[in-house]
């Protein structure tokens, strides 16, 4: 693996998802080490430019997650240092945190996603309630995890709604609602892994689902029909191919109850914790935790 040179594993930084960060690092520290990779891991919460400068690095994996390490800030700090890195560039990495750009580039290519309303101030609950109706999803544009987010059921819901949203953003995104199947669908080097239903008695998938219950369900196969796990994988892809991301990634969808489709973001950096659903995905592809880091590592282009 000497091919590989030093590598730097960007993790924790200053986001809200500073200890999903932390954990994914460390996990890629150790598949990496176990395979013989010269890993280092390095906290960007702390300075490390310099760190990254004079290091010897030969390529960054990044395992970052929210505003900092996955909206194309450190990618084009890897940029301007000459280091390669581990997934999307600088473009798709802005894009694919920005919820509501993402959503206005698949609109403009003709691609599924729930009607969406910007909110700025509290103001502009009324004309996003009487736009949307209810229910409604609320959260913040450039935010990942769930964090912030809420569904609204009744319209005295929807100012405490957006006042959470707003402490983590100054743009707001209120979303209709798509009552269905969640869904979610991996990207490996251009290739769709097997798609993963998600169920939780918590109303939709939050954090505490992601990161903390022991009663989400994860389905996986899916349990769809072939034909149409196909189509949704396609879909997947195309999503992401649309906002220029590469490498790996994820994206999550509904199906609504006329078996529609339907994107709601994607991730760039998704997570790689004991609870995250590209290892799953990857497991159910035949490729194990260990190589599918290694593969990861591989779209440094070393």
């Amino acid at each position: 693996m000497s091919r590989f040179g030093k590598v730097a594993v960007l993790m924790g930084g200053r986001s809200a998802e500073r200890e999903v960060s932390l954990r994914s690092g460390g996990a890629v520290v150790a598949a990496l080490r176990r395979q013989r990779v010269d890993a280092h891991p390095i906290d960007t919460g702390n300075e490390y430019l310099g760190q990254l400068a004079r290091g010897g690095f030969s390529c960054a994996f990044i395992a970052l997650h929210g505003r900092g390490g996955e909206d194309g800030t450190i990618q084009g700090a890897l940029e301007l240092l000459g280091l390669p890195y581990t997934g999307s560039g600088v473009l798709a990495s802005a894009l694919g945190m920005d919820k509501v750009r993402s959503k206005q580039l698949w609109r403009g290519v003709g691609l599924p996603t729930p009607a969406f309303r910007v909110m700025r101030d509290e103001g502009d609950t009324e004309a996003a309630l009487d736009e949307l109706g209810l229910p409604l999803m609320i959260k913040p544009v450039r935010e990942g995890s769930s964090l912030g987010a809420t569904r609204v059921a009744e319209k005295d819901q929807l100012a405490a709604a957006f006042r959470e949203a707003a402490a983590l953003d100054k743009e707001v995104l209120a979303e209709r609602w798509i009552q269905g199947k969640e869904l979610t669908v991996s990207i490996l080097d251009g290739e769709a892994l097997p798609a993963i239903g998600l169920e939780t008695p918590r109303g939709f998938y939050d954090y505490a689902a992601k990161y903390q219950a022991n009663d989400t369900r994860y389905l996986l196969p899916s349990g769809l029909p072939a034909a149409r796990e196909q189509e949704l994988q396609a879909l997947s892809l195309a999503a992401f191919e649309a906002l220029g991301a590469s490498g790996w990634g994820r994206v999550d969808l509904m199906l609504d109850q006329a078996g529609a489709p339907w994107l709601l973001e994607i991730n760039t950096v998704p997570g790689l914790t004991d609870h995250s659903l590209v290892p799953m995905a990857a497991k159910a592809a035949g490729i194990d935790f260990d190589a599918l880091v290694l593969r990861i590592l591989e779209t440094t282009g070393l």
